[in-house]
């Protein structure tokens, strides 16, 4: 990182220094060191590819995005201290920066309360009891040990954490959220960015991923925020400092690896355990119903190709739109997921290529809207078509009137789960043709992480 002698530029986005122009700085040639160079890289907000590319002794920061604190020497001779990043920049005012700290960490951390009393030995056994004022201590001991409106306070911010993980992630909770980050973490660690890969399978490279110079936690906040919260890339990348092209990057890498994760999970349950858990409202009607299905579609970013468009167009949306069949036991569980096909395909072709009609045995019921003529497909696996009846001049009889009202409420469970995966906002906007290729993948993910949102509430 010493100072260049021949003519040099500033690689930093938005700055123009050149040793001809300004002689008075010096410019510094990224770091050989594999851990630090990365580090650099992403403070300049660059990303290697084929615009930028980082070459010794040709490449150079100059020294107005260094601190004073940064070098060591006297006046005339300086050298930058090893291990120090470029932290002065157009974009932050050249004011340095505190110590990085992990976003998901600044947005959820628990923040202390001042405590209004002297027995800190009591205040550390509440805290160690997880906060648990549902079971009271002694009388007078917990008013002694805390003030009341400390306990207000605690349970507040405990709340609004809570808030924040579900507005961002869609998890319910922060102890749900932690469960399953720490299920998935340790295999996270080998993740191998989606670039990367592409290259080892295009050269035959087997080269290990670049040293990772965001924490891991960062990496699945930043794709829930892609995911869950419909954030755009350019918000995304000026919250966590990085460039349009590393938020990329990163959602495509985890909704691959999530997929990986979530799909391998045995989702579909047995006929006893959807037995076991029907509710008792619907069991007297319909004690067969193995799954209920309902087809649901997503927008299209419409293709320039005309042929893409004629494919893709669905008539009852009246837009280029995808496809996917999802299969909810009637306790309220996604159970099955179908990729998703073209806007123009049937309810009855979906279901027949979607793989759900291997899965039933005979003897099931499965239910469905009065647009699924799949009452064939379902014969011949042994299986049977509820539907609500169709409208005729009779008069229903009282029992045909529960029936038909039992029906429709139970098939309405499937409507409020694609609810629930809709709720992930990335589907508010048409999806957009650079995420065709992980669209399937970031579908699967919202489907089953829907699970997670807790038990469906029923009417009774």
């Amino acid at each position: 990182m010493a100072e260049s002698k021949s003519r040099s530029f500033c690689c930093v986005p938005g700055c123009s220094s050149s040793n001809q122009k300004q002689p008075y700085l010096s410019f510094h040639s990224f770091p050989v060191d594999p851990n630090l160079k990365p580090k650099w890289i992403q403070a300049i907000r660059r990303e290697e590819g084929h615009s930028f590319n980082v070459k010794t002794g040709s490449t150079y920061v100059c020294s107005r995005h260094f601190a004073p604190d940064d070098y060591s020497g006297g006046c005339v001779v300086r050298r930058l201290k090893s291990g120090v990043v470029p932290s002065l920049f157009p974009w932050n005012t050249f004011t340095a920066p505190l110590r990085r700290e992990s976003v998901y960490d600044r947005t959820f951390k628990r923040q202390s309360i001042p405590l209004r009393c002297e027995d800190s030995d009591m205040v550390a056994k509440a805290v160690r009891m997880d906060h648990d004022y549902v079971t009271h201590p002694p009388a007078g001991a917990l008013d002694e040990a805390l003030d009341l409106d400390y306990i207000h306070d605690l349970e507040v911010k405990l709340q609004n954490t809570d808030d924040q993980i579900r507005f961002y992630t869609k998890f319910p909770s922060e102890r749900v959220f932690t469960i399953f980050w720490e299920s998935i973490a340790p295999s996270a660690l080998r993740l191998v960015y989606w670039t990367k890969a592409q290259r080892a399978g295009e050269e035959g490279c087997q080269d290990p991923s670049p040293p990772r110079i965001m924490p891991l936690i960062d990496e699945f906040l930043m794709y829930s925020m892609r995911v869950a919260v419909g954030m755009k890339e350019q918000l995304i990348a000026d919250m966590f400092n990085v460039s349009i092209a590393r938020v990329s990057r990163v959602t495509i890498t985890w909704a691959n690896y999530l997929f990986m994760m979530l799909s391998s999970l045995p989702i579909w349950i047995s006929r006893e355990k959807v037995k076991s858990t029907m509710p008792l409202k619907f069991q007297r009607y319909c004690p067969n119903v193995r799954v209920i299905l309902d087809c649901t579609e997503i927008a299209l970013e419409t293709a320039s190709s005309l042929t893409l468009q004629s494919e893709t167009f669905s008539h009852y949306k009246n837009r280029t739109t995808l496809k996917g069949l999802i299969g909810v036991a009637p306790n309220g569980l996604v159970t099955f997921i179908s990729p998703l096909y073209t806007g123009c395909i049937s309810d009855k072709e979906i279901t027949r290529i979607s793989g759900v009609l291997p899965l039933l045995e005979p003897g099931d019921d499965v239910m469905a809207d009065k647009g699924f003529l799949i009452q064939d497909l379902l014969a011949d696996v042994g299986a049977k078509l509820i539907i609500p009846p169709f409208k005729r001049s009779a008069q229903f009889s009282k029992e045909e009137t529960e029936q038909t009202q039992a029906i429709a409420r139970l098939r309405i469970i499937v409507e409020r789960v694609i609810g629930r995966v809709k709720c992930f906002h990335i589907w508010d906007s048409p999806v957009p043709l650079t995420l065709i290729g992980s669209v399937n993948q970031i579908w699967l993910n919202c489907c089953v992480l829907a699970n997670y949102q807790g038990p469906y509430c029923f009417e009774e």
